[in-house]
């Protein structure tokens, strides 16, 4: 360490510079989520970084976890116990089933894994519509019955040209939505919290304009986050103003539809159908009338998964923690604990 003294005026002052090494800070990272051997080799090259599996932790060293990858019971404990927790990197984009208001309180850090999820979520919406607008879905039904039913569908079914998508969420999932059923010539209208205009997107609303932004659509399609203003955001007064018989896809949050609302809108006949990947309820009840529904697709939450998940999840997490061990600041996707995304 460098040391400079400087007498004025018969006062001694010292004036030390404090290396990079000595301000750095130290990480103890708890990790609840899937590491690779690649991925902790990458991490074991990370100075004063220490990784700590759940089988490690001691009523001791709880107290002293200062960061967390992912997030469970074990998660939840270090929050209530350790007083140096500082960051927490999930592994999801959605953030609200965390202690959002905790976390503010004692001024820990958050992170998401927003944008990995873009490419996978909006083939999977491209797919459930293709799947109706294409006949696709009355195929696989008639082929359970050995029904060829040819000359009945051929005359209903269309194309997606031309045809009006309203998106729910204009982030980087809707974004990549609407510049995919661009290529298929299909009309998109944004709505979000701010209005504000946004990649792909012909026109943008705000979320009090809803009903004038989805009085023309063909698809309207739900990829907000959950907040409290978003929680049954589609409920039975929604529904009630549709007018177009569209049809309703939902893979951002499950309890942003009242799924009662939602069952009712199908059976009067104001959707043509849906395609579901989340549910107020996971897994869905056996009894829900959802399962019997012929013009619904169905799949469990699985819109955001695809094989290398794992390794795009690491990348954002590596260098949210060198970027805390350096200048104590989230890098890349810090989420604002008051607005919840």
């Amino acid at each position: 360490m460098d040391q400079i003294v400087n007498l004025l005026a018969n006062h001694c002052i010292m004036i030390v510079k404090i290396s990079d090494s000595e301000r750095r800070i130290n990480l103890k990272l708890l990790n609840l989520f899937e590491l690779s051997s690649a991925n902790r080799k990458q991490l074991a090259q990370i100075p004063d970084l220490e990784i700590i599996d759940p089988e490690q932790v001691t009523p001791s060293l709880i107290t002293k976890i200062s960061a967390i990858y992912g997030w469970n019971q074990l998660g939840t404990e270090v929050l209530n116990q350790s007083t140096q927790l500082r960051f927490v990197q999930s592994n999801s984009a959605g953030v609200d089933y965390l202690p959002l208001k905790t976390f503010k309180q004692k001024g820990i850090l958050l992170a998401n894994v927003s944008g990995i999820h873009a490419e996978p979520i909006s083939e999977t919406v491209i797919a459930y519509v293709l799947a109706f607008v294409r006949g696709v879905l009355e195929s696989e039904h008639a082929k359970q019955q050995s029904k060829w039913i040819g000359d009945q569908i051929r005359p209903t079914i269309t194309t997606l040209h031309q045809k009006v998508a309203a998106i729910y969420g204009t982030g980087h999932i809707g974004q990549e939505i609407a510049n995919k059923l661009k290529v298929f010539g299909v009309k998109t209208i944004g709505i979000s919290r701010h209005g504000h205009p946004a990649a792909n997107f012909d026109q943008v609303f705000t979320d009090h304009d809803a009903i004038k932004a989805t009085e023309a659509a063909d698809i309207i399609i739900n990829i907000m986050p959950l907040t409290e203003q978003t929680h049954h955001f589609f409920d039975r007064s929604f529904f009630e103003t549709l007018t177009n018989q569209p049809l309703f896809i939902n893979v951002g949050r499950g309890p942003s539809v009242d799924t009662e609302a939602l069952v009712s809108a199908l059976q009067a006949g104001k959707l043509s159908g849906a395609g579901l990947d989340v549910y107020e309820q996971e897994p869905l009840a056996t009894d829900s009338p959802l399962w019997g529904m012929a013009n619904v697709i169905m799949t469990p939450h699985i819109s955001g998964g695809f094989v290398e998940y794992g390794d795009a999840a690491f990348a954002i997490l590596r260098e949210n923690l060198k970027s805390i061990l350096k200048n104590d600041r989230v890098a890349r996707n810090q989420v604002d604990l008051s607005e919840g995304y």
